[in-house]
């Protein structure tokens, strides 16, 4: 970024509604003692969990249920060099209630690779989050709400 570029941090409701304007974002996690990372499709529910899709059985799947996890999406434009990064940090639980799953079955977000198989679904219940808005020099900083 040129000096005159601007990195402003975004309140915690800014993040979650531009949460909601993207469809895929990445999880971070641990995967044999190391920090991995894989897109996977999401939404965020009206008491701002986001709900993850994901394989049945994965090694995803087991890596995240019951632990800390990271999460992160954003909407970047390499042309005007703007946009917006939003980072999620919180617990990671598989959804066990079967009504939820059948309710997610229907209509939750579907993995983002090999979604031909049986789905599962996690939820990351947010701890921590931040997000910065991208702003190149000379535009106008344009509010989310």
């Amino acid at each position: 970024m040129d000096r005159d570029d601007r990195v402003e941090p975004l309140s915690e409701a800014d993040c979650l509604q531009l949460l909601r304007t993207v469809p895929i974002g990445r999880v971070v996690y641990t995967e044999h003692a190391l920090p991995a990372v894989l897109p996977v499709a999401f939404e965020l529910t009206p008491d701002d969990r986001l709900v993850l899709g994901l394989r049945a059985g994965s090694s995803l799947s087991r890596a995240l249920d019951g632990t800390v996890a990271a999460f992160q999406a954003d909407r970047l434009d390499p042309i005007t060099r703007s946009g917006w990064s939003v980072l999620v940090h919180g617990r990671a639980e598989l959804v066990r209630d079967e009504a939820d799953r059948q309710r997610l079955l229907r209509s939750g977000p579907r993995p983002w690779c090999g979604g031909g198989e049986e789905r599962t679904f996690a939820r990351i219940t947010p701890e921590l989050v931040s997000g910065r808005r991208l702003v190149a020099a000379g535009q106008a900083l344009h509010r989310t709400r």
